[in-house]
């Protein structure tokens, strides 16, 4: 009973922290109606990210041998995960074209960055019925970046 009682007063706190929010947007932009937002709750078409993830896309850019960042590659595909953390690589020239890359090249560059991903460890690729990139799973970041750091692969400001 500790435990839920825990959980209520936190969810309480939440609620009050929002409403003063709510509150101070409503006073600094009366003009902005809830239509004019992006509310995850009411909209289809969100992703839960990490708070760190721009750091983390930075320190995989780092990893990744120099002129062929990955970073975007990975957030488009992290925008594209439920909860399961798997995805099937169906619509190889559309996610190619939301991570960035365009012209004749933008397929195989992609597919590039994909096979990067996966030697830096971030994910976990496997062949199938799309060729040898049909599906993938994607890794908690944090640990594969905690390992690079161990082995002085990360730079300790963007580290700490």
């Amino acid at each position: 009973m500790i435990h839920l009682s825990g959980r209520l007063r936190m969810a309480r706190r939440s609620r009050t922290i929002l409403q003063r929010q709510l509150e101070a947007r409503a006073k600094l932009w009366p003009e902005i109606t809830d239509k004019m937002l992006w509310n995850r709750k009411k909209r289809d078409g969100f992703a839960t990210v990490p708070r760190t993830l721009p750091l983390m896309m930075s320190i995989m850019d780092d990893l990744s041998e120099k002129g062929f960042p990955v970073g975007q590659t990975y957030f488009e595909l992290w925008s594209r995960l439920l909860d399961e953390l798997f995805l099937t690589l169906n619509r190889p020239e559309e996610m190619a074209f939301h991570a960035g890359f365009s012209g004749q090249r933008a397929l195989r560059t992609w597919k590039d960055r994909i096979r990067r991903l996966n030697d830096l460890g971030f994910i976990e690729a496997k062949s199938g019925p799309l060729g040898d990139l049909s599906y993938v799973i994607v890794l908690n970041p944090y640990h594969v970046i905690k390992r690079a750091y161990l082995k002085g692969e990360v730079q300790e400001g963007k580290w700490q």
